[in-house]
């Protein structure tokens, strides 16, 4: 028979080491130390760590602790000293003598630290302008514990912070969208993000996808390409951000809605609410497109778009011809390129990079796939899909 019990153990430097025993019949298997206790009250906090380690689980009414007696240090023998201890001394008021008395019991914890550091953020950050005690309450406990509005009111409690009715959570959403929350969060985002990194107009722009367990659709949750591979209902969801990272937008689009088409309503609501004239965008290669990239340049914003090549593009084979594929780590060319059909057709400025390491991996992930491909040319592995591999009826090359 297995049994788990909590053990105190006083240790050569006069310390009370608390620890939980696991034991097999008379066979002890295991000793688990929690801690070691030097006061009355780090003994109480240690014992009932130790305790919920026995028996872990929800909280349930114990009526041993409206009379448990507080564990105190004397309570275990000390034999680093031969000195015999003193007789417990009576309060002056009577009942249980002075040293029990001066023992300790959890009776409740609180998180007061953490809720003033969580509260002087919010209010750093300019967030105290929608004076929503309810809305602050539970965007803070979400930080703590990422759970439902129902859950809000149990987080709050756990960390002693003020508490707020399940009414007034449930209002929340309500408020935020009549009060355009949105908006007002948006601003002070924008006056923080001057404070810190200046006044520069420089934005990164970055869309995901986040998706519903639920088969039904409506307006906003739709079926479309997803980023983790899903065929779930989703919504796409835009982020604007300065160049420390810092978030100054955040934008919903319905979840069958093209990447490329969320960039120009972003910055334009971006612009229209702080009066930017004169702004940098930064994307990644989901804008890279020309009509995206005309829209851009229409609407008056300047762009960086970033994509990684796998090989040279034919912009650059002149230099391939006059100097050949050499190049040094971190080296930049320059070139023009039209992108475009027709009327849409415009030249663009395209700036390369050549990385040793990038260039690297992708010569061992080639070469990898070219060994596979000849293993199944050559029949010692079985056929399967390829690059590299050509299959010509029943033959079977590389290319």
């Amino acid at each position: 028979m297995v049994s788990r019990f909590v053990r105190k153990v006083r240790t050569a430097s006069g310390a009370v080491a608390v620890q939980v025993v696991t034991r097999r019949g008379r066979q002890v298997e295991q000793v688990e130390h929690v801690g070691s206790a030097h006061t009355d009250a780090e003994l109480a906090l240690l014992l009932t760590a130790a305790r919920e380690r026995v028996s872990p689980g929800p909280d349930v009414l114990d009526l041993g602790d409206l009379v448990r007696v507080p564990s105190r240090m004397d309570d275990v023998a000390d034999w680093t000293t031969t000195s015999t201890p003193a007789e417990p001394q009576v309060s002056p008021t009577g009942g249980r003598p002075a040293s029990v008395a001066a023992g300790g019991r959890v009776v409740g914890t609180s998180a007061v630290l953490l809720w003033e550091v969580l509260t002087s953020a919010y209010a750093r950050l300019g967030f105290d302008v929608l004076a929503d005690e309810g809305f602050r309450a539970m965007v803070l406990a979400r930080i703590v514990e990422p759970t439902s509005k129902a859950e809000v009111v149990r987080v709050l409690g756990e960390i002693g912070a003020p508490a707020v009715s399940l009414r007034t959570m449930f209002r929340s959403p309500a408020r935020a969208q009549a009060r355009d929350y949105r908006g007002q969060l948006a601003t002070a985002c924008r006056a923080h993000s001057a404070r810190t990194t200046g006044t520069g107009a420089l934005v990164l722009y970055d869309v995901t996808t986040l998706h519903f367990e639920t088969d039904a659709e409506d307006d906003l949750r739709k079926v479309g390409m997803s980023k983790e591979h899903r065929v779930d209902p989703q919504v796409q969801v835009g982020l604007l951000v300065d160049p420390g990272g810092f978030p100054l937008e955040v934008h919903l689009f319905e979840g069958n809605k093209a990447e490329t088409t969320t960039l120009i309503p972003v910055l334009t609501a971006f612009q229209a609410r702080h009066g930017v004239t004169d702004m940098v965008v930064v994307a990644d290669a989901g804008m890279l497109s020309a009509a995206n990239l005309n829209a851009l340049e229409d609407a008056g914003f300047s762009f960086i778009v970033g994509s990684r090549l796998t090989k040279a593009p034919y912009d650059l084979a002149e230099h391939f011809e006059r100097k050949g594929n050499y190049f040094t780590d971190g080296q930049i060319l320059e070139s023009t390129r039209e992108m475009g059909t027709g009327e849409a057709a415009r030249p663009r400025r395209i700036v390369y990079q050549w990385s040793f390491k990038r260039s690297k991996r992708d010569d061992r992930a080639i070469n990898a796939q070219i060994a596979r491909a000849e293993k199944i040319a050559d029949g010692r592995a079985p056929l399967k899909k390829a690059r590299f591999l050509k299959v010509t009826g029943a033959t079977k090359q590389l290319d």
